[in-house]
């Protein structure tokens, strides 16, 4: 195992002393590969926390600039980056705080034609995205590709949070995908955005956090796991609920009969 140089030692200081954590834990960070779907609400504080933390490589996509209104609530970019490709912006953020770290920026938007080719290059991936076709395509290629997916959302004050990793099996145990508790995408319409509906800033920075934590776990192997749980919180009553998820056993993606064996239905949706 390479030794820590002097800087690492005192930088990651707070986590080699943690007993779950330690020296072995924090070197499978560094070493660790983790791939940000999405620069904004939710992957704003999860590529912070992450760089902090000392991932060693972060991919992150999105194919979209910095806009004025996205400042409210993406505290990764400042007003001086408004233009400038979020991903860039990242880059040039997690690289302030923390050099060390390899940042691969993706300025495009994630499709069934380069999402498993992506992904290929990471250990772990986790879905900050503000769209329920890009949600559902993730997902999918998280299982077909057998990566664990670390998944957050947003609404006004909601704020929701899983761990998928439906092709780990454990034992006896078994664990649900996304479309165990979601089949498929809402009709168009139905639910807002939310540019449509609106969202507290806050909440974005309070789930994308939990993500990094959730991500950290993953890697090093510690603590309980989020998979089969999906935490739901509310601000406005300052309430966090755990709800046990169960795999479906008729899913189209892990069931037993499962019908989704590729990407097809994804580019006939974008047809």
């Amino acid at each position: 195992m390479t030794e820590f140089t002097d800087a690492q030692l005192h930088r990651y200081a707070r986590h080699i002393v943690l007993q779950e954590i330690g020296g072995e834990g924090q070197r499978k960070l560094l070493d660790a590969r983790v791939l940000v779907v999405g620069a904004g609400g939710l992957g704003s504080p999860l590529l912070l926390y992450l760089a902090a933390a000392g991932i060693g490589t972060i991919g992150v996509i999105d194919d979209d600039a910095v806009d004025l209104s996205n400042l409210q609530r993406q505290v990764l970019h400042t007003t001086d980056r408004v233009g400038v490709a979020k991903v860039e912006s990242a880059a040039a953020q997690i690289k302030a705080i923390n050099p060390e770290i390899m940042v691969i920026p993706y300025r495009e938007r994630l499709t069934a034609a380069n999402v498993m080719g992506i992904i290929a290059d990471y250990d772990l991936v986790a879905d900050g995205s503000d769209n329920f076709a890009t949600r559902f395509l993730v997902n999918d290629a998280c299982y077909l590709g057998g990566k664990t997916l670390i998944s957050g959302a947003l609404l006004r004050f909601e704020g929701q949070l899983a761990t998928f990793k439906a092709h780990v099996h454990d034992g006896e145990t078994r664990y649900p995908c996304y479309r165990c508790i979601f089949p498929e995408p809402p009709p168009r319409g139905l639910i807002p955005s939310c540019g449509e509906g609106g969202v507290l800033g806050s909440v974005a920075g309070t789930i994308g956090t939990m993500q990094a934590t959730e991500v950290i776990k993953e890697i090093v192997g510690v603590g309980q796991s989020l998979a089969g749980s999906l935490v739901i919180m509310d601000a406005l009553d300052a309430t966090f609920r755990k709800v046990k998820v169960k795999p479906d056993p008729a899913c189209d993606l892990c069931g037993a009969q499962a019908t989704i064996r590729d990407l097809s239905r994804h580019v006939a949706a974008k047809d």
